[in-house]
């Protein structure tokens, strides 16, 4: 096994999954600098049913990891929501993209949305327009990233921020 300093070069995956809009984020970051290398969202259009849409979603997955090979993927932990169907369908969705980067042999880190809100912008209960206002600040961006990008932005930004904590506790991935 490789031991990594804090200050040596790291490629962290974010991933805000959705159904239909998935927010995918790649930082690069060498100690506390950290340099956006891709951001964008997967579609999966209206209509088209939940089995393909999932395989979708797996295979854009792993076109990105193995364009750009990140060596952690930072995705958001299940919360509380009203409509039990939208969660069964997140839910869905997570799987397929948890078993797919488990597949691919890369640790998968889950964070609180509350969590991230806090190490993006200091704040637990921060709307989606501070998110992106702040993600855009700290990645030195010419404009603020769709939602779905900045939250996933904002996912490896915050398994950055705790990579020395998890590497301390020793951490295991999901």
């Amino acid at each position: 096994m490789i031991t990594r300093t804090p200050s040596a070069l790291i490629r962290v995956l974010g991933i805000d999954t959705s159904l239909r809009s998935t927010g995918v984020g790649i930082l690069d970051a060498a100690g506390s600098r950290m340099t956006p290398v891709y951001y964008g969202t997967l579609k999966n259009p209206p209509g088209r049913p939940l089995s393909a849409c999932l395989l979708h979603l797996q295979d854009e997955i792993t076109k990105l990891i193995e364009a750009h090979h990140p060596e952690a993927v930072a995705i958001e932990g299940i919360f509380y929501a009203k409509n039990v169907k939208t969660m069964l369908i997140l839910s869905h969705a997570r799987g397929a993209i948890i078993a797919q980067c488990a597949r691919l042999g890369l640790p998968v880190y889950e964070y609180e949305p509350r969590r991230v809100k806090m190490a993006v912008a200091g704040y637990g209960a921060a709307q989606k327009e501070q998110i992106q206002k702040m993600v855009k600040t700290l990645l030195s961006l010419h404009e603020e990233p769709q939602n779905d990008a900045a939250d996933a932005l904002a996912l490896a930004i915050t398994h950055l921020h705790n990579r020395t904590a998890l590497a301390a506790l020793a951490t295991d991935p999901i």
